[in-house]
């Protein structure tokens, strides 16, 4: 099972990020072991000082394929979740500024809580809306017509690289609004007003 996640997929975020909104989708991946499911508490890590949130559509796989084509891509993909990509800033920033992969930053353990899947039948893949939740405010909204890249834009664009495989996962990007934990904090995550995901911070 491969974890693939998107950066700066939403014009907002990669604003609040700095430099442009990237002209092709920006992969990186996590490891199996990222993955925090069943609502399970997320323990601050000691290796960094400046945890963040960034709350996100997750697609799962429901189908095997590789250089998948447009006009086939919304067949590959059948459940969503909400899922957090937990990352360490101050690492990814040292790593940026060196020049270094982000793999410390963003793909350690448990760095990626999910939600429990929910079918898609009939819903609008390109309109869902989602929304992150601090202690109880909300802190980010976003919805997947703001997507810079589209669910099938990257069905398509992946499987040029990398074999897709039913049971993979994809993180989709996250709008604004993504910043800083500490331990004692409570995330939720909701799609279309159902909660799906509460994390909470130890």
């Amino acid at each position: 099972m491969k974890i693939f996640c998107i950066g700066k997929n939403y014009v907002d975020h990669a604003a609040e990020m700095g430099g442009p909104v990237p002209e092709k989708p920006m992969i990186f991946m996590k490891p199996s072991t990222a993955l925090l499911t069943d609502n399970k508490p997320f323990y601050y890590p000691e290796f960094t000082q400046n945890l963040h949130y960034e709350g996100e559509m997750v697609l799962k796989i429901s189908k095997n394929g590789r250089h998948i084509q447009p006009e086939f891509a919304r067949d590959y993909y059948d459940g969503i979740a909400f899922g957090i990509d937990l990352t360490a800033r101050d690492l990814q920033d040292e790593c940026k500024t060196k020049g270094y992969p982000w793999e410390i930053a963003k793909a350690f353990d448990h760095s990626a809580p999910i939600s429990e899947f929910i079918s898609l039948d009939d819903r609008d893949v390109h309109n869902i809306s989602f929304e992150t939740h601090l202690n109880g405010k909300m802190v980010q909204k976003g919805n997947t017509s703001q997507l810079v890249f589209d669910f099938n834009y990257l069905i398509c664009y992946i499987s040029i690289f990398f074999k897709l495989q039913i049971g993979d996962l994809i993180y989709t990007g996250t709008p604004a609004g993504v910043g800083p934990l500490k331990i004692g904090d409570m995330l939720e995550g909701y799609i279309q007003n159902q909660k799906m995901l509460t994390c909470e911070i130890k």
